[in-house]
């Protein structure tokens, strides 16, 4: 896949997604903050969750001097990643819910943080709880866990109001299906579609769950203090501190 080729997909990709996110660059901008702030000279940090490496890319532009990994199970995402930004370290092909998925890191140190946006509500309730044991384990003491994500408003008046906020500050235009559609009607990605549906299938379902169950996971993983720093609406920056 030419650089070329990937920037006109990742352009539609970040096109698109606003339509889900309000504000999306001010959240990404919000988690480089954090970030920043938490972490020594030459961090290591970990995207989890990557997809096409949007956070990935924008953190090693804020942070230049940081090792940036990004791990995802897509193919075709990760293929557009690697070949449209090429400021990220590695972008690693792995699967989260798979035993084991450490391993393909390759990491030969603790990191400094972890983050993840719009990526961990793929996962029930159990392998969340599991997912934020093993990234406990790989942090070091201090280092920090930066989950973005639209978490679960209990109150029913309240998550109906949270959500009409969020639909009237996202744009229009080319949704998630449609911009799916015109992939696999792309010839040059024709066999990276092939394998995502080899490996993938269908979309598994979301899991939105509320802070508070958050909050609890992160306590049972090992983190000693957790809470939000960031919120629009439904959508939340949830930090923890290992």
């Amino acid at each position: 896949m030419t650089p070329e080729l990937a920037q006109v997909w990742l352009e539609r990709w970040d096109a698109q997604q606003e339509r889900y996110v309000a504000d999306r660059e001010a959240r990404f901008a919000a988690i480089g903050e954090v970030v920043a702030q938490a972490v020594p000279d030459s961090p290591l940090v970990l995207d989890v969750g990557c997809g096409p490496g949007s956070l990935s890319v924008r953190l090693a532009r804020r942070l230049p001097s940081a090792e940036v990994v990004g791990v995802d199970v897509d193919p075709l995402l990760l293929a557009l990643g690697r070949a449209g930004y090429p400021e990220i370290s590695r972008l690693v092909d792995a699967d989260l819910r798979a035993p084991g998925w450490t391993a393909a890191l390759g990491l030969d140190r603790k990191v400094d943080a972890v983050v993840s946006t719009t990526a961990l509500h793929y996962l029930p309730k159990e392998q969340l709880g599991a997912l934020y044991a093993e990234l406990g384990g790989l942090l070091r003491p201090g280092g920090v866990l930066v989950n973005a994500d639209n978490v679960l408003e209990e109150q029913p008046a309240v998550a109906t109001l949270a959500t009409a906020l969020r639909r009237t500050m996202t744009a229009g235009g080319e949704d998630w299906s449609a911009w799916w559609r015109a992939v696999e009607a792309e010839p040059a990605l024709a066999d990276l579609v092939a394998e995502r549906e080899r490996r993938l299938g269908a979309h598994g379902g979301d899991h939105h769950l509320p802070l508070r169950t958050h909050r609890e996971l992160l306590r049972e993983a090992g983190f000693g203090e957790v809470g939000p720093v960031w919120q629009m609406g439904d959508d939340v920056i949830l930090v923890a501190v290992r």
